[in-house]
């Protein structure tokens, strides 16, 4: 068991898998075969959307009748949650898998639990995302946003999907409700995929990764030079107030993703 505070290394044959719990349960740095695949750097890594993803409009939510605001960390909006912001906790670990958790707190109203697993295998990484509720029912949202290499040697990645739809985007960066046929890149954007999530990052002669995930919804952003990242979540951006899911006392909301890889 590592010491609290301290960065947890996971291994499975050549893949290394750093998690940085100070820094929001972060992903530090992911190597296959020596190759890191993560743009480095504290706000950087993959970290875990929770408990709300992308952006919440004005930082406002409401839960039935009553109404929320939370802070505005990219002003206008609240963006991708607490959870990146907030030091978890080591709850179990091996050689290959660990759990952390933290307790949901001010600014966020509700009182509740958020748990994360790694799952590390020669091959792929799962990650699961757990949120319950200590008392009151509250819509919530789960989700990780990686910061992928665009370069790792070679040729740039080469970003692989098949959505049924993309959320358009208005001019304040949120889903105006309108479902529209995706369009190319570069995006800031989401896309719906009913089947599940799947994704797939080629770097030419060097890797394939596929992102997958049973649940429907994925942000693709791929504008900044360094990297792109590939989101699963649990719901569309401004989600608490367009497709409000509940974490009610029986039911807690879970997710996961699973990152396979292969050598090309």
């Amino acid at each position: 068991m590592s010491d609290v505070g301290k960065n947890v290394r996971l291994t499975a044959g050549d893949a290394e898998l750093t998690v940085d719990p100070v820094h929001g349960c972060r992903i530090g740095s992911l190597r296959i075969g020596g190759t890191e695949l993560l743009r480095q750097g504290e706000r950087y890594g993959c970290f875990p959307m929770v408990p709300w993803c992308g952006r919440t409009e004005n930082g406002l939510f409401r839960n039935g009748g009553e109404l929320h605001r939370l802070p505005l960390n990219s002003p206008p909006h609240a963006i991708h949650g607490t959870g990146r912001d907030t030091a978890w906790k080591l709850a179990r670990q091996d050689e290959a898998e660990a759990a952390f958790f933290y307790d949901l707190a001010e600014p966020w109203p509700y009182e509740g639990r958020v748990t994360q697993t790694f799952e590390l295998t020669e091959d792929s990484l799962t990650l699961s995302l757990g949120i319950e509720t200590y008392g009151d029912s509250f819509p919530a949202q789960g989700g990780w946003h990686p910061w992928f290499l665009r370069n790792l040697g070679g040729e740039d990645v080469r970003i692989g999907f098949e959505a049924d739809w993309q959320e358009e985007r208005g001019e304040n960066h949120l889903p105006t409700g309108r479902r529209i046929d995706p369009l190319p890149g570069p995006w800031d954007d989401c896309f719906g995929m009913p089947a599940g999530v799947d994704v797939t990052l080629t770097w030419p002669e060097q890797l394939e990764l596929r992102v997958r995930s049973r649940d429907e919804w994925v942000v693709i952003y791929d504008e900044q030079a360094e990297a792109v990242c590939v989101e699963p979540q649990s719901g569309p951006p401004n989600g608490l107030n367009t497709v409000p899911r509940l974490v009610t006392p029986i039911e807690p909301l879970e997710i996961a993703t699973t990152w396979s890889w292969v050598r090309l």
